[in-house]
């Protein structure tokens, strides 16, 4: 597995606004500088580390500039229906019918995964925590307060957990990450499905919330004895410990590259109209149980034709020239059949 935390560091963990790129180059005298295209996009910070690097990539390879702000799903959603942005970001995918209704269309630019991540005495390992579905659900409807609960002890044998309580941390926004973690623990919970729901924003019965990745990574850094949620990209450049997870074959795994990607394997695109496909809970004996694809968003027809043609030429780019960077960060490059579908789709929607 490529970690993360070397092609992070340079990147602020609390920024939500990227150029990529500032760099000047000096022009002959006398010589126009070269127009560049600038291209503006806003959502999901699940997608936000590989958004930077690429972007940073992008400008190095290309000179144009694209501007991304990490500000979670529903504000990127709320962004592109209204056209202030040339594309919006979700790790939710939208419907059919919501797509139509705002003559919107989507299409998947990467996979991830989200991990519960902690701060908990005698468990600074990553991995070392182990954890179900059933048991996560109860930690976040407050069933499960105490770390040493029986329940948490049963999957921990010879393990010592302190007998503190378990400070629950979790969005405050509209968050594709919280939807891909809320309609994982709906599919393996009945009670949670029926008590808190699925979606990028729901009626949390407890816990702390914090806004973006960052501000979950940030607050669970910052107090002992709790969970939160986040893209593994967040876990691992802030150094944080994380728990392997049950999957629904049974067998337990740990957040990376090649589980998301095993998560990835069971994924029937071809036939998902509009890519509205969720890969929570996949059935795989290696797959992470909270993988999740984000999605990019835009205007069939919008006000500048030019900027989305440009924000086009860009994900083109990232497809073709960013996978690297991509596995770098321990998200799954989409592979080359499915990339094909994504630009066979640009010719039917953006003309």
């Amino acid at each position: 597995m490529k970690h993360a935390s070397k092609t992070l560091t340079a990147l602020a963990l609390a920024a939500v606004v990227l150029v990529a790129g500032c760099t000047q180059k000096t022009e002959t005298a006398g010589v126009a500088p070269k127009a560049e295209a600038q291209v503006t996009g806003a959502g999901a910070s699940f997608i936000y580390p590989l958004m930077a690097q690429w972007s940073s990539d992008y400008r190095a390879a290309t000179g144009n500039k694209i501007n991304y702000q990490s500000i979670g799903s529903g504000g990127g959603i709320a962004q592109i229906k209204a056209g202030t942005v040339d594309f919006g970001s979700s790790d939710k995918p939208l419907s059919s019918e919501e797509l139509a209704a705002a003559n919107l269309a989507q299409f998947p630019s990467a996979i991830g995964g989200v991990v519960p991540v902690i701060n908990l005495t005698g468990f600074e390992s990553a991995g070392k925590l182990r954890l179900t579905g059933s048991v996560l659900a109860e930690i976040y409807m407050g069933k499960i307060t105490q770390w040493n609960d029986p329940k948490i002890a049963a999957l921990n044998v010879g393990a010592t957990l302190p007998a503190e309580k378990i400070n629950v941390v979790r969005r405050s926004d509209g968050s594709g990450t919280t939807f891909n973690f809320t309609n994982y623990l709906s599919k393996v919970s009945p009670e949670f499905k029926a008590a808190v729901g699925e979606g990028t924003s729901v009626n949390w019965t407890s816990g702390i919330g914090g806004k973006g990745n960052e501000g979950v990574a940030s607050y669970v850094k910052q107090m002992k004895q709790s969970i939160g949620y986040v893209e593994l990209s967040y876990a691992l450049q802030n150094k944080m410990s994380y728990a392997t997870l049950q999957n629904a074959a049974g067998a337990w795994v740990q957040p990376n590259a090649a589980s998301f990607a095993a998560a990835a394997a069971s994924a029937d695109w071809q036939n998902a109209k509009d890519f509205n496909l969720v890969i929570t809970n996949a059935s795989g004996q290696d797959a992470w149980p909270i993988a999740a694809s984000n999605f990019m968003i835009m205007q069939k027809h919008p006000k500048n034709p030019a900027a989305r043609a440009a924000a086009l030429d860009f994900f083109k780019w990232a497809f073709e020239k960013g996978q690297k960077q991509a596995e770098a960060l321990d998200y799954v490059p989409l592979p080359p059949a499915l990339v094909q579908q994504i630009e066979a789709s640009w010719a039917v929607n953006f003309k």
